[in-house]
């Protein structure tokens, strides 16, 4: 059985994110790390110093990671706890799980 068999991921079309509360949040992180990597292109076009670039890489990084946990947090919180409640819980649990393990694999 495939991962995405198992997990459901292609049913997830057809579900909504619950971050809706905290959404204005997401997108303003998301436009402070757009603005980061027109920083680090612009950065790279003045050729400067590479451990100076990859200092700015990883930030970038670390701020996409610290998304990522608002938004499985947000997840965990009511999408899971909701498929819990309707019983359809070992559907979400993997599911979670799938995407934990795509971020244990960095």
């Amino acid at each position: 059985m495939t991962a995405q068999a198992r997990t459901g991921f292609a049913r997830t079309g057809s579900r909504r994110g619950s971050y809706q509360a905290s959404k204005e949040e997401v997108l303003n992180r998301f436009q402070r790390v757009a603005g980061q990597v027109s920083g680090i292109a612009r950065m790279v076009e003045e050729e400067r110093y590479c451990p100076e670039v990859l200092v700015q890489i990883r930030s970038v990084t670390a701020a996409l990671d610290q998304i990522g946990y608002l938004l499985l947090r947000e997840h965990l919180a009511h999408c899971v706890s909701d498929g819990v409640r309707k019983g359809e819980g070992d559907a979400y649990l993997d599911e979670v799980m799938e995407v934990i393990r795509g971020y244990s694999r960095r």
